[in-house]
């Protein structure tokens, strides 16, 4: 080239150097937490709340409502951990709050993909209550699920090609339907594959969702990713839509957004929203913190992983820096949902039906931004100037 400064070029996909892959780590062990206790539960029955969830039927029953939040004080709790690790990610799973998956470290750069908390620190929340924020949630058949705070079935798994899986589940009495996670991670991949089964063991047709609920740090440098070519936003059941990146016009009856504001960016919200992506139409969304120069992606095929949101209380909300952490500080939802798009946007699940799905999800780094990926690789390409050119590439896995 004429000018060695017209192309920028870094690849920082640390897989490529790797000659033979590491083995993959699975142990059931335990992590020790602050903890904040819940109160007795409501002794009566609760067959259905006067008031909506989530903008759905609040039913309880079978389950007891356990809203009594009263504890001031933490104290220190050891819980039931599964851990899943190689050379390039660390995944921790508490089986004893809902399955949550708990943290996934980046050990390229010691990034934590997901919002990781330092207490268990229980809001009034959930749909029966008791609910922490942090990591990774796994709404099933509706959002912010009955058993979120409740433990469940799980199983380590090692296969056969190498890899090792955490199943998680349990049948949820509601409508006495079943549902599975898979988390696994392979030799040499920095990808977390995650597989989803519904399962309606019943002879009815029941309504259900899914949505993973991802947190991940914010910060005023961190950034929502939806693909590029996302020209609309929508609020839950698409009740309000506006235009993204930037906004022109009032969202949800906040007139804030009305000064062509960039939406895209955690701080430029004052107060707490939910922002859909309109028929997404690539198959990923993510974030990114241009502070630390590193991210989070989330992939799954469109045509089945439909949703891609995201939820901020907003940088002047107590709620996440006072009430659910002690001292970790501002968080953002990336949700992705499966056969659904919005919230409470349900599916019709039919007798004796399993509907799956698979996600991969990656921590990234180096790249100034995201504007294309899959379960391989993620790509950005900017023009610093008129006469430079700045190309990234992260890749999940060994790229010949």
């Amino acid at each position: 080239m004429k000018n060695k400064n017209q192309f920028l070029l870094l690849c920082s996909a640390g897989l490529l150097s790797l000659a033979v892959a590491a083995d993959v780590t699975m142990t059931d062990g335990t992590i020790d937490l602050p903890s904040y206790a819940i109160s007795a539960p409501e002794k009566s029955p609760v067959f259905d709340c006067l008031w909506s969830y989530q903008r759905a039927r609040r039913s309880i029953y079978p389950y007891v409502l356990n809203d009594n939040l009263y504890a001031q004080k933490s104290e220190m709790k050891t819980w039931k951990a599964l851990y899943l690790e190689n050379e390039y990610l660390k995944v921790c799973v508490l089986p004893e709050v809902g399955g949550r998956l708990f943290y996934a470290i980046d050990k390229t750069n010691g990034y934590d993909i997901f919002y990781r908390q330092d207490a268990i620190k229980p809001a009034n929340v959930g749909m029966n209550g008791a609910w922490i924020s942090g990591g990774v949630e796994w709404n099933v058949f509706h959002h912010h699920r009955i058993s979120t705070q409740m433990p469940c079935d799980y199983r380590l798994v090692a296969n056969a090609d190498g890899s090792k899986t955490i199943w998680l589940g349990e049948t949820e009495r509601r409508h006495r339907m079943s549902w599975a996670i898979g988390i696994t991670v392979r030799p040499g991949s920095s990808c977390m594959e995650i597989d989803g089964r519904l399962v309606n063991c019943t002879e009815d047709s029941n309504s259900m969702l899914f949505w993973a609920n991802v947190a991940t740090h914010s910060n005023p440098d961190y950034q929502i990713i939806f693909p590029q070519n996302t020209e609309f936003t929508a609020y839950h059941a698409k009740s309000s839509i506006g235009h993204w990146p930037i906004m022109k016009e009032p969202f949800t009856d906040v007139d804030a957004y009305t000064n062509h504001v960039d939406v895209s960016w955690w701080k430029n919200h004052t107060v707490g929203n939910s922002l859909f992506a309109w028929e997404l139409p690539e198959d990923f969304i993510g974030g990114y913190d241009h502070g630390k120069d590193a991210g989070t992606m989330l992939v799954g095929n469109r045509h089945i992983v439909r949703g891609g949101k995201f939820w901020s209380w907003g940088p002047n909300s107590g709620w996440p820096t006072k009430i659910l952490t002690d001292a970790r500080g501002h968080y953002v939802e990336l949700m992705v949902g499966a056969y659904t798009d919005s919230q409470p946007d349900y599916n019709w699940s039919l007798p004796g039906e399993t509907k799956v799905f698979k996600q991969y999800w990656y921590g990234v780094r180096n790249l100034k931004g995201i504007k294309l990926g899959d379960e391989t690789v993620a790509l950005n390409m900017e023009k610093p100037s008129s006469d430079q050119l700045f190309l990234a590439v992260n890749a999940t896995k060994k790229v010949e």
